[in-house]
């Protein structure tokens, strides 16, 4: 089979998604239709707002689906009239098994993982929380549950210590895009190997990012709060409490560095002079470099102690 014999159906939907649809372009596949999410509103002003794979996409001239519903009959027939023969999905939601089934050569996944491992709505964040060394890339074939069909193929990436959710995100987005390719030319030649993936007695789970669990706990220790930080930094934000003499406002912390020392300080006190601001916590502390007050945008350190004072008994918790 050769490369111009591939009819593909693209699903995906926010910006890790299109470096994949992108490459595909670039290396001249036939993109027969691509689905992504409806608009939504969002921002204060809750205007709709598109997808960035629908950018993408509208910018190509591709066709595009935008179904509510991935079992209604309309959406159904107009995808079986695309006679797509594989599909091929980047963060997107699960798919029932009349879709995932419809292409001759089957509908493969890209995950932000090395499954079994952080299978979920946020493998990339939790693998920087969990202070994991390496992570990876997966492709595999979609079965009816959530990240859990044969691999194709995997690549591996290791974690530096400083690393932030945000430059794993873009080497991830590459790295994956071109494992999407490499599992399209092995479809092409008809060698397409699957390995089942191993039972994991306590897998490492990607859990959905939620208010609570953005949250810093002040008590635990200092490289797990610093791994938190960097693991949700820029996006979504990890947050705390700050204790202040008049109020207790809400703010995130993003760029952050540590010292590992001993002392005397309740975690969550705050030691701040012109130019610094740290937090003790347990084995040292967390050196904060750019955080965001309520109603504010995020400022580096020093431009918010210019115009912010820290009291003496202030306290994060």
């Amino acid at each position: 089979m050769k490369k111009n014999d591939l009819r593909i159906v693209f699903m995906g939907t926010p910006e890790f998604a299109v470096a994949t649809l992108k490459l595909l372009v670039e290396n001249d596949y036939e993109i027969v239709g691509v689905i992504t999410a409806p608009d939504r509103p969002a921002g204060r002003g809750q205007k709709l707002q598109q997808s960035d794979v629908k950018t993408y996409a509208l910018s190509q001239n591709l066709k595009l689906l935008q179904p509510t519903n991935l079992k209604d009959e309309a959406f159904l027939k107009e995808l079986q009239s695309l006679n797509a023969n594989v599909q091929v999905v980047v963060a997107f939601r699960m798919l029932p098994e009349v879709v995932w089934n419809m292409p001759a050569y089957g509908t493969f996944n890209l995950h932000a993982s090395l499954l079994p491992d952080y299978r979920g709505a946020a493998p990339i964040h939790w693998a920087v929380i969990n202070g994991e060394k390496k992570t990876g890339v997966t492709t595999f074939f979609i079965d009816d549950k959530i990240d859990t069909g044969a691999i194709i193929l995997q690549k591996e990436v290791s974690i530096k210590d400083d690393e932030t959710v945000g430059t794993l995100h873009d080497t991830l987005q590459e790295l994956g895009s071109e494992l999407v390719i490499d599992t399209l030319k092995l479809i092409e030649s008809g060698k397409v190997k699957t390995t089942v993936q191993p039972k994991v007695d306590q897998p490492k789970t990607a859990y959905k990012l939620n208010k609570d669990n953005c949250k810093i706990d002040w008590g635990q220790d200092l490289d797990v709060i610093y791994n938190k930080i960097r693991g949700l930094n820029p996006f979504p934000g990890a947050w705390s409490y700050l204790k202040t003499k008049d109020e207790k406002l809400t703010v995130k912390l993003f760029g952050v560095s540590k010292e590992h020392t001993s002392h005397s300080e309740a975690p969550g006190t705050i030691i701040s002079s012109k130019n610094e601001l740290k937090v003790a916590v347990k084995g040292g502390y967390l050196f904060v470099d750019e955080m965001q007050l309520p109603g504010k945008r995020k400022m580096d350190i020093k431009s918010l102690l210019n115009g912010f004072n820290f009291n003496k008994d202030d306290k994060m918790l």
